[in-house]
């Protein structure tokens, strides 16, 4: 089973961010992350649109976007045009997922749902086999750097049983808190993608940490 390792660059140089996506880009990185707030779903701001559009042209590493956002259905469209190639929007900010997922769907891209810590996970469930990708917050979504919260690896387990039952393979996505110990806790429950930024872009090594977590995650599983 592949294990996917998507850097977040919310954690990188922000004065060298090209440089910092071009780094993990060429060796290894299998998606790169990006961190979209708005203020508002979650009470921070960070990137938008032009930073998407803009490593659209320096990389072919497919771009993840990470949705944190009170209105998706007005956002959706900018990012595709942008260049996402993967799309993933929250459950607790639309009260029907389903027609925003199949307008990203309906582009070409790739389509996610995450859901927050304390959502029940039975509030995705319902969407799995419209989904490229289910999201796993392991962490309350809005601030890098905060700790894996160990009690996500049960979601993490429903997820992975409920997706074998009904016979879909969604990728299941693990973001917050991910290092080369935490990522043994999803890995084991199923998940096989994984964000982590403090964990690669805090260190001064960024390929070997990346690695690390790849190894660590492919031990547990």
């Amino acid at each position: 089973m592949a294990i996917l390792m998507a850097p977040s660059i919310l954690s990188a140089d922000f004065l060298n961010l090209e440089r910092e996506v071009q780094v993990v880009a060429e060796n290894g990185a299998d998606f790169i992350h990006f961190d979209v707030m708005d203020g508002h779903f979650v009470s921070n701001l960070t990137l938008g649109v032009p930073f998407v559009a803009g490593f659209k042209r320096i990389t072919n590493v497919p771009l993840d976007v990470h949705l944190m956002v009170s209105n998706p259905e007005e956002q959706v469209p900018w990012y595709i045009m942008a260049g996402a190639d993967l799309i993933t929007i929250h459950r607790e900010a639309c009260d029907d997922p389903a027609p925003i997922l199949e307008m990203i769907r309906d582009a070409g891209v790739l389509c996610g749902l995450a859901i927050n810590p304390e959502t029940p996970v039975e509030l995705a469930t319902d969407y799995l086999d419209r989904l490229d990708v289910i999201m796993v917050m392991s962490v309350y979504p809005g601030f890098g750097g905060q700790s894996f919260i160990p009690g996500c690896a049960e979601k993490i387990a429903h997820i992975a049983s409920e997706c074998k039952a009904r016979g879909i393979s969604p990728v299941i996505e693990v973001d917050g808190g991910i290092n080369a110990q935490t990522v043994k806790l999803a890995a084991a429950a199923g998940a096989t993608m994984f964000v982590a930024g403090n964990a690669i872009f805090g260190k001064t090594d960024r390929v070997g940490a990346m690695e690390a977590i790849r190894k660590s995650a492919a031990s547990a599983i």
